[in-house]
Formats: structure tokens, sequence, C-alpha cells
């Protein structure tokens, strides 16, 4: 293959990986959300911003453990000002746990619906705004053409969506750029004093377009994530035991 038709190929699949959401990073920075060694398994080494993400939760549980992950990004991604749009299928989002993650909850706009298709209309919609800094959709179902037509929404306004689904039963094909797995993990004591610790997560990354799935364990302190070392966690467990 000649150099012209290899820096062809090249600059498309860039040209492609960019349309898709995966940005380069700012000059001299890596970490957009501070997610650390997750984020190197995207296209870039860059968290995909204006795009859509899926969340898939098999109980209740895991759905709360989804929520607290996405506050953690969300007070990266309203950093900059911007409202979200929370659009709940149970209603039992507590908006005074965001401060947790730093957010003030008068700027998160929360609205209750029934069905799974007003939630689809308006995390639509919502998603055409430019305004919003990031936009939540709690689902049963969703199929691969109502994923592309919020993915086809979010290639104007630049709007990063996050679809919670809460049937992992059902693990259809999608249009998101990426689907996970929030599972919440006990936390640890600090400094050794009684009480609860900080919140952490196994993180699995099911499926990336164009990057490599894999599972992590993250915690949630001083404002900020922070990876949990396997060989840290094996060794507290060994010690418990």
């Amino acid at each position: 293959m000649s150099g012209t038709k290899k820096d062809i190929i090249s600059q498309l699949q860039k040209d492609i990986l960019q349309w898709e959401g995966y940005r380069p990073p700012p000059v001299g920075t890596r970490e957009l959300v501070g997610l650390g060694p997750v984020e190197a398994a995207f296209p870039n080494g860059v968290f995909p911003l204006g795009t859509v993400h899926e969340l898939v939760c098999a109980n209740t549980e895991q759905a709360a453990a989804c929520g607290g992950f996405v506050s953690g990004l969300l007070s990266v991604l309203m950093q900059n000002g911007g409202a979200c749009l929370w659009i709940s299928l149970s209603g039992k989002v507590f908006p005074g746990a965001l401060k947790t993650f730093g957010i003030e909850p008068d700027r998160v706009i929360f609205v209750n619906l029934a069905k799974d298709k007003e939630v689809l209309w308006v995390m639509e919609e919502a998603l055409k705004c430019a305004g919003l800094a990031a936009v939540i959709g709690e689902l049963r179902e969703v199929d691969f053409k109502q994923s592309r037509r919020l993915q086809l929404a979010v290639e104007q306004s630049r709007v990063t969506g996050f679809i919670f689904r809460n049937r992992s039963d059902k693990m259809g094909s999608t249009a998101c750029a990426a689907r996970w797995k929030i599972k919440s993990l006990p936390s640890e004591p600090v400094d050794g004093l009684p009480g609860l610790g900080f919140p952490r997560w196994q993180v699995d990354l099911l499926r990336v377009r164009n990057g490599q799935p894999g599972n992590w364990i993250i915690e949630w302190s001083e404002g900020k994530f922070r990876s949990v070392e396997k060989q840290v966690l094996e060794q507290q467990q060994l010690m418990v035991g």
C-alpha cells in the first residue's frame, strides 16, 4: 500500500473516531474525567464526550450504584456550567445525595415519567439542547433504532447522554459508544476508623467501540475518582480472612 493511501486511511480513521465522540485530548492533558486507567480503554485514551453511554443494571442495588458512579462523572461534566436533565422511571433519586459528589441539586432538572416511550422522547429532545451538560434517562428496554436516534441527537449538540437500563437479561445491540456494568463494593475504613468509607465500585466496560473492554475497581474520595489497585484489594481481603 502506498504512503498516500495509508495517509488517507489514517485520516479517515481519525475523522470517524471524532464523529463518534472520541476527541483528541487538549495539549498537555490526557484525562478528561479523571477515571485513570479506565480512560486508556477508549480510543486515543480519552473518555468519549458528546455521545451516548449505556449502563446495564441487574437489580435496584446496581441501579443505585450506577447513579452514584455517573454522579461522579457529572461533577466533572458540569464544572464549566450547564444543567443536567435526569429522567426517571422510579422517582427514587435523592437530590441531596448529589452533594456527596460536588453537585448542587438545583442544577439538576428531575423529570419523573411512567413509560419507556415517554423517556425516549424527552431524552431525545433534551439531547438536542446544547446548553445542557448531560442527560440521563432510565429505561427498561432500548433497541438499536431508538439508540441510534439518541446518538444522532448529540452529534450537533455535543451533549453527553447516559442510559440506565435495569434489564441486564436483554442485552441487544445498540448504537451507544460504550456499554457499562457498575456494581457497588464494600468500602474500606478510613485510617482504621469505624464507620463507612468512600464509595467504591466494580466497573466493567462490557463493550466499547474501537476500544478495549476491561474491568477496574474505582473509588470516589476527596472529590475525585481513584483507582484501587487489585493487588492492594487482595491484600486487604487476605488480612480480613
